[in-house]
């Protein structure tokens, strides 16, 4: 598992941890089709991430 902020950073989706954080406190992020607003929220495999902002969406697939 990983942390939701940890994910955004690892997939390159953000630069940093403030970026995350501000991207999930304005409902950019979605967890499984529900509106996450913690970045701290454990994500497991199998979720599925997805993140509208900018120009084009973004979905993360959590694997092992």
């Amino acid at each position: 598992m990983i942390r939701l902020g940890q994910l955004l950073k690892f997939a390159n989706v953000v630069g940093d941890g403030a970026e995350a954080k501000f991207l999930i406190a304005t409902g950019a992020v979605r967890v499984d089709g529900v509106v996450e607003t913690q970045r701290g929220r454990q994500v497991h495999p199998g979720s599925v991430v997805d993140v509208n902002s900018g120009p084009a969406p973004v979905t993360l697939r959590v694997t092992e």
